[in-house]
């Protein structure tokens, strides 16, 4: 067992609420597993239990890591590691410019496969979660968006995760609201006068710095654009030009790609 795993509290109090193909989810379980520390894990999407139990801690989002009733959102690594009190440290967040070139590489990618779906496939539910092809090429933009938003003191809040595109929507308008979405990332990264990213911005897990809060935004939307891969090669499409390990070099992003 690593240095980690002995400086941890009892593995027997640590639980883990998360829910299927929740990025952040993943990442936090690959986190513990990886510094030798057991968990119980809870799926609050199939477990009404599992729910109740979040909602008695006072959550209303996850990932969480709890330790009795006392709990911490696991949006920052960092946040699991203080509230663990563990003795290790995350890799440096890639320097802004590289973090804004791989977002919109990302979201240029993530339009292009939209475009590919089967109009059928795109509108039904993908494994053991609720959420359709349609929807999760949507959440790709929609984190980037509110990324961007935040840089503009728009609080990021937890509940526009949630937003599905509007009904009517196909892939082509999903698709093009995407690129839209990529030209406001460049803009703002063109005219940001601060290029340290190092000013405050609100979210619903408190203030963070605007580099934190950027990492967090390229690499959840990579890791939901490698599940957009996944889901169009179970529509039976040859993905083009899927993304590579090199084009995600220096994201924090979990090994697997879709939690079972």
């Amino acid at each position: 067992m690593n240095e980690a795993a002995t400086q941890a509290p009892t593995s027997a109090r640590i639980r883990v609420f998360w829910q299927p193909g929740c990025s952040s989810c993943l990442r936090t379980k690959e986190f513990l597993t990886r510094q030798g520390i057991e968990f119980e894990s809870i799926d609050v999407h199939n477990d009404p239990e599992g729910r109740a139990a979040l909602a008695a801690l006072g959550a209303r989002s996850v990932p969480v890591v709890a330790l009795g009733s006392k709990y911490t959102f696991c949006q920052s690594i960092n946040d699991v590691i203080r509230f663990l009190d563990l003795k290790t440290k995350p890799t440096p967040p890639l320097p802004p410019e590289a973090l804004v070139r791989r977002l919109a590489f990302v979201l240029e990618a993530n339009a292009r496969y939209t475009r590919q779906f089967s109009a059928d496939f795109f509108r039904e539910p993908f494994r053991n979660r609720n959420r359709t092809p349609a929807g999760l090429s949507f959440h790709v933009f929609r984190v980037a968006e509110m990324g961007v938003q935040a840089a503009h003191q728009i609080e990021l809040r937890f509940e526009g995760f949630d937003e599905a595109p509007p009904p009517e929507w196909q892939a082509e308008d999903i698709a093009r609201w995407g690129e839209s979405v990529r030209a406001k990332l460049l803009d703002w990264w063109e005219h940001e006068s601060d290029r340290s990213l190092s000013y405050d911005v609100p979210t619903y897990y408190g203030r963070r710095s605007m580099h934190e809060v950027l990492e967090r935004t390229a690499w959840h939307s990579a890791q939901h654009t490698r599940q957009v891969m996944l889901m169009l090669e179970s529509d039976g499409a040859t993905v083009d030009r899927p993304l590579t390990a090199g084009d995600l070099e220096g994201l924090p992003l979990p090994d697997e790609v879709w939690d079972r």
